[in-house]
């Protein structure tokens, strides 16, 4: 058994996935804008996380834009069967790098065309609809017009399952009237646990939730704790962050993303960490601590 296989699995729509995946994001340049800064490297990571026993990569064909999907497919295609490629619609880029949303019909056929394209395949696996009424955390606002869009491509068999990406609860649920939603991605980490009530709810209901930003947006403070907890430990930050979230729910899957084999080493190997009850007692006190 390799040491991914102990961080379990839980599934998505009707594919199971080991619950520590990869986000390709960072494969694409800076500012997930270009392409990488060595290209070779971009594939090496790509096929060492597939190699290591990851079948669930986050990607979208906004990064770079139409980067990453394409150092997938060159990595990757044809594809292993059980590898699960998860993508997200919702944005664009413009030609300056910025991040524009991308919500008419028109956009969302266009970006699972893409999509399609990109990664050479007839069918995309999962396609989360990424909600953009803010760029930056979830707000409200209705998702039925984007979100039928989806559902009629899911209907047409460009989509097997759709899923949901910077979503509130009360989206969750508008978007359940609408199509069966197989995950929900939003940020969630140690420091930021506003989806809490969330990540329960959608464990009751057997639906993956995907944090990403698993060390974003923490203050120096709590970084310092989170460094002492994994110095103690003998383990990195990143490493500590990813085992909490493991422990934190059953239905969380992890996509730490890098650009890095000797990283992405790293962050697999916390399949196989075990934390201890005080330093989850610890690492659980952390969303308390001022900046």
């Amino acid at each position: 058994m390799s040491i991914i296989d102990q961080s379990g699995t839980f599934p998505i729509g009707d594919r199971r996935v080991r619950r520590l995946g990869y986000g390709a994001m960072q494969l694409a340049g800076p500012g997930v804008f270009g392409p990488p800064r060595d290209h070779d490297a971009a594939l090496a990571v790509l096929r060492e996380a597939v190699a290591s026993g990851v079948n669930h990569i986050d990607t979208s064909d906004f990064y770079g834009p139409h980067v990453t999907n394409r150092l997938i497919r060159e990595a990757l295609h044809p594809y292993r069967d059980d590898l699960v490629i998860v993508t997200k619609i919702g944005a664009r880029r413009g030609a300056d790098g910025s991040w524009i949303p991308a919500f008419s019909s028109e956009e969302l056929i266009q970006a699972v065309h893409d999509n399609l394209r990109n990664l050479g395949v007839d069918v995309l696996d999962v396609v989360n609809l990424r909600i953009a009424f803010n760029l930056h955390h979830p707000a409200e606002g209705s998702i039925e017009a984007p979100l039928t869009v989806l559902a009629d491509l899911q209907r047409q068999g460009l989509v097997r399952h759709v899923g949901l990406s910077n979503a509130t609860a009360r989206q969750i649920a508008e978007g359940r009237g609408i199509t069966e939603i197989v995950c929900v991605q939003n940020q969630y980490n140690l420091a930021h646990r506003a989806d809490d009530a969330v990540i329960d709810d959608l464990a009751r209901e057997g639906t993956a939730y995907v944090p990403f930003f698993p060390l974003g947006g923490f203050t120096p403070l709590q970084s310092s704790t989170l460094s002492g907890v994994a110095a103690h430990l003998e383990a990195t930050p990143m490493q500590v962050a990813l085992a909490w979230l493991l422990r934190r729910a059953p239905n969380i899957l992890l996509i730490p993303g890098t650009s890095s084999v000797s990283h992405l080493r790293e962050n697999l190997a916390a399949a196989g960490l075990t934390l201890p009850d005080d330093a989850v007692e610890e690492l659980n006190h952390m969303a308390d601590i001022a900046g």
